[in-house]
């Protein structure tokens, strides 16, 4: 799935666990943002990202493991050059019927198209829906 300009494979879904790689390009991330149901985890494959939790940033790269409990406000994005790759875990599994409805199938041998901000409005709602709030303010 494309999203907000980054590409997640699904590699396990179900109600106990989300497991999905993410594909980052440089400067994308998602904006700040907290899961109200669901607590995450990042073990990054390759590249580096800039961690933010609650207002705290951290530099990550390639063996890198980030713990993320529900209701940390946080964020990421690729400060690198090259595609940043994660491994993202997100339990329970609901966060993935956000993915699937908030996603645009990606096309093999394409990169995932930039974030358009008029999509913002969508993509806020839906996270509602989910039980993820971004934070006011706040642009992808």
């Amino acid at each position: 799935m494309w999203l907000v300009g980054d590409t997640y494979t699904f590699k396990a879904t179900g109600d106990a666990f989300l497991l999905m790689e993410a594909s980052v390009p440089p400067g994308g991330g998602p904006p700040p943002h907290a899961h109200s149901r669901e607590d995450e985890a990042f073990y990054l494959l390759g590249g580096v990202l800039d961690v933010t939790a609650d207002g705290e940033t951290t530099r990550v790269a390639a063996g890198d493991f980030v713990f993320l409990p529900r209701g940390t406000v946080h964020s990421f994005r690729n400060p690198g050059v090259a595609a940043a790759r994660a491994l993202v875990l997100a339990t329970p599994g609901g966060l993935g019927r956000f993915f699937a409805e908030a996603g645009t199938p990606a096309r093999p041998g394409e990169p995932a198209p930039p974030f358009d901000p008029a999509d913002f409005p969508r993509l806020a709602g839906l996270s509602a829906k989910y039980g993820v709030e971004v934070l006011e303010g706040s642009t992808v």
